[in-house]
């Protein structure tokens, strides 16, 4: 992995240097007087994949379907790194929130729906994708990843981070991390595998390449 992708540097804030992308600040991150913002990787997990791990492999200017995008917070900064961003949501409480980050970002396509039904926005997302990131509280996080499969184009990749409490919070994590790797075998091959505990407790995320 290189640093850091384009569009995302290290600025310092105060007496630390932090993530940042440019962009209009949008739930009450700092922001510097050049227009950088700090990504606050405490609510971003692709944000804190970056802190600690470095670049994926994102390509500016890719196109990428985000699955979980709540209100907003990590696709704005994608956005901002000038990836267009299909941002799924199902949420009614966040779709407002969702709908307003888009306001200054042509790139940000916001999809009020459910990832379970991927054909509710087959006529939004166009074309094949380079990216599916997926951060949905969910027990069907496997299943999810692959029925929005098809929108991957056939070099494209998958960044699902695996929520191990919300598909059985009586197993022990690891044990939860190696069964959702094992379902998701015939569909991705597994890359990567970065434990995300420093910020999400009970989380690790999955880097993988389709078949």
């Amino acid at each position: 992995m290189s640093d850091l992708p384009e569009g995302v540097e290290r600025r310092r804030f105060g007496d630390r240097r932090r993530l940042a992308t440019r962009g209009e600040p949008v739930y009450g991150e700092p922001v510097d007087a050049s227009g950088w913002r700090v990504w606050d990787t405490n609510r971003s997990k692709v944000g804190a994949l970056l802190q600690t791990h470095g670049d994926p492999g994102f390509d500016h200017a890719s196109r990428v379907l985000y699955l979980g995008a709540a209100t907003g917070t990590t696709v704005s900064h994608l956005a901002d790194m000038g990836m267009y961003v299909y941002a799924v949501e199902l949420s009614p409480y966040a779709a407002d929130s969702l709908l307003a980050v888009t306001a200054s970002r042509p790139r940000l396509f916001p999809i009020i729906a459910d990832a379970r039904q991927p054909a509710a926005y087959s006529d939004v997302v166009e074309g094949q994708l380079a990216w599916m990131i997926q951060d949905v509280a969910s027990a069907q996080q496997v299943q999810i990843a692959v029925a929005n499969r098809h929108y991957l184009a056939d070099d494209g990749q998958l960044l699902l981070f695996i929520k191990a409490r919300s598909i059985d919070a009586t197993a022990e994590p690891a044990a939860v991390f190696s069964a959702v790797e094992a379902q998701l075998a015939d569909s991705f091959e597994i890359t990567a595998r970065v434990d995300m505990d420093a910020t999400h407790r009970d989380h690790r995320a999955l880097i993988g390449q389709i078949r």
